[in-house]
């Protein structure tokens, strides 16, 4: 756990804290107080909604299934995303997708509400009974970070577009890019299915173009807000490490890179700003394309210089 990035750590143990305490008070059973229902996302129309519904809900959950496949998701590919962009600008991500997946649920449920006039009626039939419409409406619930977490895997499939993971049960691995477009395209198949899976696909959906939105801004206004100083700090943080390493490099270390003969001054800062300028780009690749984008002489260069650097 101490490894895990700080936001994503933290966001770990508030959705489980979280869990359990809606176990704790019953789920709402017995008349003891629902979590879900107090601080999951109404339906704007119901008299139970609330704004501050827009970002609780998704700290809660309805099942341990539910919890357990978004945590590890967010584990998954939080950790990641974090490392890259920074604890601070990961945050804003994540509560801003949550966010939009929200607002995203509560116009589908309006879609529903004005295709089915629902506000024409006083009374409507569901589970077996007459349910008054108000009831109704308050029954109209959603929970989960799943929004949220779709915004996480989107951004991952941005960063890392040609990274390559495995995802179950699919015998090969797929790119990253292929893994965000395949779910993509299957919550938007799911959304159009009149399954009544209980599932807010098009929250899912709208965690993802909340997400999208950012991310193309980022990319247009580097220095915008969250710019390059935050959203690339993982790989600038590389940087300076390597510059800061090769700077206390024993003046022995002159004599060993150059067949036993000290080499002048110049010689030598010609050769150490060479090394840094590859290192740099390098770098740099990764940050744009991936690990496995690199060739197996940038790989094997990459491992040279980390191990002269030990």
């Amino acid at each position: 756990m101490r490894n895990i990035p700080t936001v994503t750590r933290y966001l770990l143990i508030i959705n489980v804290l979280a869990f359990l305490a809606y176990l704790a008070l019953g789920g709402g059973a017995m008349g003891m107080v629902d979590l879900n229902d107090l601080l999951g996302l109404h339906f704007f129309k119901a008299s139970n909604f609330h704004l501050y519904q827009l970002f609780t809900y998704m700290f809660m959950h309805g099942g341990w299934s539910h919890l357990f496949f978004n945590m590890f998701a967010l584990w998954m590919f939080g950790c990641v995303v974090e490392r890259v962009w920074g604890p601070r600008k990961f945050l804003f991500y994540y509560i801003c997708c949550g966010v939009g997946a929200g607002l995203m649920q509560e116009l589908a449920q309006y879609g529903q509400y004005a295709v089915e006039n629902l506000a024409a009626y006083d009374y409507v039939q569901a589970v077996g009974q007459q349910i008054p419409m108000g009831t109704y409406l308050n029954m109209w619930t959603t929970v989960g970070a799943s929004g949220a977490i779709y915004g996480v895997l989107l951004a991952f499939g941005m960063i890392f577009p040609e990274e390559r993971i495995f995802i179950f049960p699919l015998p090969v691995p797929i790119k990253a890019k292929w893994f965000v477009l395949l779910y993509a395209g299957l919550e938007l198949f799911m959304a159009f299915q009149s399954s009544g899976d209980g599932v807010a696909h098009l929250a899912h959906l709208g965690g993802m173009l909340f997400g999208f939105l950012m991310i193309r801004y980022w990319q247009k206004h580097p220095t915008a807000g969250y710019g390059r100083s935050n959203g690339e700090q993982f790989f600038d943080n590389l940087r300076s490490k390597w510059e800061q390493r090769s700077h206390r490099q024993a003046p022995e270390d002159r004599q060993q890179n150059n067949g036993g003969r000290a080499e002048s001054d110049w010689d030598y800062n010609a050769r150490k700003q060479a090394s840094q300028e590859e290192i740099d780009r390098i770098l740099d690749k990764i940050r744009r394309s991936g690990y496995d984008s690199l060739t197996a002489e940038e790989k094997r260069t990459l491992f040279d210089q980390s191990n002269d650097r030990r």
